[in-house]
């Protein structure tokens, strides 16, 4: 082989050797390129998401005040009379497929009585029924609202095309919007943004504690009334008992009652006033201590069992998971537990189920349920002096359980969400409120 041809080959190979580390260079720069991108990237989402979860926690905050202020201004919520109209007590066991049918057949009444009136579409009275909810509450102050007045085209409220699709038919509750809430939710923006609140009544819940109850009188009768209400919502059977073991746990810390009664305290103190001593070496003041007692409201009992119900003690997991999801609704049993330790079922706003549960506690509990839901569509109970008047036949049975009942609700949660971006912050907050007065009973962030 010639030098030359062996020059030749040698350059091949430096050449060769040059192009492979020119590829190893460019490996590694796009690693390090790709890998700095991707940092970047996360870091600008970081930034983003923080930015977005600031102005989400921001508007909730703001919307809480904001609820809160409008809520202690309002009177007593106003319930609607809803006759000739489905009642929404059956709908929470309805298959999809049932409840469908279940508003095509009323769509078919409306059809059939002529159109549509006030009471038959739920959209047509949203605005009046909001404006009139809470009497003596300025409805332009509150919702920011500047004329509904000068709404005349009730299509034009809802977007109502046709009277007769089922899909535009909404069955209303006590107070005019669906089941449980009290008010339309309401949403606006507060910067970048979007803030919903909703108002629900949870004296139209199950009171979980109710099966916690210590009195040996009525034990039965509340361990009845939680496999009545399990049973109606498809609970199994090995999740009624583990939710029985778990209401026993948290009973032994604190058990539940009817009627909180206010703490009183002894407390020792170091008085202002102060004695001197003699001592060897002088005179010293020595601090006297003096006993103090005060006396801590009822509401706290209300605080720690909403506390112990919203901890890890109860698995809300299983209770919430659904027994019926669709586009239009999700039921589940958590949806209808009063889980701020509430101690009353409102006969007025109570579903069917509910309200077998509370009568469990007096007998006919069926009966008694089936004839409450039939007479309050035309018109709300006042007081249970009523109720009994009206079903005389079972006046000993409501009597046992006037205590469990009630037709004022005096309960309620104010549930905010904000949502900025991909951020969202939300808060709970159950108030109990009686007129003008308003007490905070829980709050629970996220």
């Amino acid at each position: 082989m010639s030098s030359e041809t062996t020059k030749n080959y040698r350059m091949q190979g430096r050449r060769g050797i040059v192009l492979l580390m020119t590829l190893a260079l460019l490996v590694v720069l796009s690693v390090v390129g790709y890998t700095l991108a991707g940092r970047i990237a996360a870091q600008r989402h970081r930034d983003h998401y923080i930015i977005d979860y600031q102005a989400a926690r921001y508007g909730c905050d703001s919307a809480v005040k904001y609820a809160l202020a409008v809520l202690e201004d309002m009177n007593r919520p106003k319930l609607i009379a809803r006759p000739n109209e489905p009642d929404f007590s059956d709908l929470f066991w309805k298959s999809e497929e049932e409840y469908r049918e279940y508003l095509a057949e009323w769509a078919a009444q409306i059809q059939l009585e002529g159109g549509a009136t006030d009471s038959n579409l739920g959209d047509i009275n949203d605005i009046n029924d909001v404006r009139n909810l809470f009497e003596g509450s300025d409805f332009n102050e509150i919702y920011g609202v500047n004329d509904v007045n000068g709404i005349n085209d009730f299509n034009e409220i809802g977007g109502v095309t046709d009277l007769n699709d089922v899909n535009l038919v909404r069955v209303r509750g006590p107070y005019g919007p669906p089941w449980p809430f009290v008010t339309e939710p309401v949403e606006f923006q507060i910067g970048s943004a979007t803030v919903r609140i909703e108002i629900e009544d949870e004296n139209a819940k199950y009171p979980i504690g109710w099966a916690m109850l210590a009195d040996v009188e009525t034990a039965r009768e509340a361990e009845a009334g939680l496999e009545t209400f399990c049973e109606w919502m498809s609970v199994e059977r090995e999740q009624i008992d583990s939710l029985k073991e778990q209401l026993e746990e948290i009973s032994e810390i604190k058990p539940f009652k009817l009627e909180f009664k206010p703490i009183k305290v002894v407390e020792r103190r170091a008085s202002p006033t102060r004695s001197r001593t003699r001592t060897r070496r002088g005179r010293r003041r020595v601090a006297q201590s003096r006993t103090v007692r005060k006396t801590i409201p009822a509401s706290v009992h209300v605080t720690d069992f909403a506390k112990l119900f919203h901890s890890g003690l109860i698995d809300t997991d299983s209770l919430a998971r659904p027994t019926i999801e669709s586009e239009s609704r999700k039921e589940s049993a958590l949806k209808y537990m009063g889980m701020w330790a509430s101690r009353k079922v409102n006969i007025n706003t109570a579903p069917r189920h509910v309200l077998e549960a509370a009568f469990t506690f007096g007998g006919d509990a069926d009966k008694i349920a089936d004839e409450i839901i039939r007479a309050r569509q035309i018109k709300p109970f006042d007081d249970v002096e009523e109720l009994r008047k009206l079903l005389f036949s079972y006046s000993d049975s409501i009597v046992k359980c006037e205590k469990y009942i009630t037709t004022a609700s005096d309960f309620f949660t104010v549930r905010v969400t904000a949502v900025s971006g991909v951020a969202k912050a939300s808060a709970v907050i159950a108030v109990s409120k009686e007129g003008k007065k308003m007490e905070k009973i829980a709050v629970l962030s996220g």
